[in-house]
């Protein structure tokens, strides 16, 4: 069989698996602090045909997908007026946990900051994840227990600076800081692993310290919290429909050579009737 048959059929998978990384962007190109994915394509061994002379003698056997990275670059802001919306203004994650998990026990990270109060008075994701503060606490708005005896400060309202902090207020007007919200850093956000939900899980490509050495205030992380706003989506709809019109044509080119290919093999049998 001619090699550029198998050729073509690998470069029809590769723009196969192009075209749903395309899809994916463009499925989430309203999802709240959704990061889009691009391919990149690397080629497939060589095969030699000679040593001899000043240059070897190779033809390729196709391409194949070398990696499928995540662009973390900061989406635009929506404004939303909502107080429990929350975005990052700079480098982070939020860190979220499941409820009713041990401390320390799956927790992850997302830039996802569309947060509600449940009826405990917990700020949750949408999902039901306990955001939690520069300590790995979940966050309490409605109360404050303090002191030895313990005292309970109630709270009528809440709110949340530039600095992270989580400031109660008390029907009599008296203003406590009930905590700061935590924002970890990992050096390489790209080696996260997308876990659903918006959510990323943290590994070891991405950071080889824990979630809690990487964690600390937004003042320490030299990043700001936006209260009443929301970051969208990084995809930009321009780019991901021309790069979609680069992978059909490449998808098409690439059906040429396997009907080509199908060609020649046809009058190779046609030589002997």
């Amino acid at each position: 069989m001619l090699r550029s048959m198998y050729a073509g059929v690998s470069g029809m998978k590769g723009f196969q698996t192009k075209l749903d990384v395309i899809g994916n962007n463009i499925a989430n190109v309203n999802t709240v602090g959704y990061k889009k994915s691009t391919i990149n394509f690397q080629d497939l061994l060589s095969q030699n045909l000679s040593s001899g002379g000043v240059n070897p003698m190779q033809v390729g056997l196709g391409s194949s997908t070398s990696a499928i990275n995540v662009v973390h670059t900061p989406g635009s802001f929506m404004t939303t007026g909502v107080g429990t919306d929350l975005s990052i203004n700079g480098d982070g994650f939020f860190i979220v946990q499941k409820p009713l998990a041990a401390p320390g026990v799956d927790q992850y990270l997302t830039r996802a900051g569309n947060f509600v109060v449940n009826s405990d008075g917990n700020l949750v994701t949408t999902q039901g994840y306990n955001v939690l503060d520069n300590g790995g606490r979940p966050i309490k708005v409605n109360s404050l227990t303090t002191g030895t005896p313990p005292t309970t400060i109630n709270f009528d309202s809440f709110s949340i600076n530039r600095l992270g902090e989580v400031i109660g207020k008390e029907a009599n007007g008296t203003e406590t800081r009930i905590t700061t919200i935590g924002i970890a850093q990992p050096e390489n956000p790209a080696g996260l692993q997308k876990f659903g939900g918006s959510l990323y899980e943290l590994t070891s490509k991405a950071d080889s310290r824990t979630l809690a050495q990487i964690t600390g205030t937004p003042n320490a992380m030299n990043t700001e919290i936006a209260s009443g706003m929301l970051e969208m989506s990084n995809v930009d709809l321009t780019e991901e429909f021309t790069e979609m019109i680069i992978a059909q044509r490449g998808f098409q080119a690439n059906s040429r050579i396997i009907t080509t290919s199908d060609e020649v093999l046809q009058e190779v049998v046609n030589l002997k009737r």
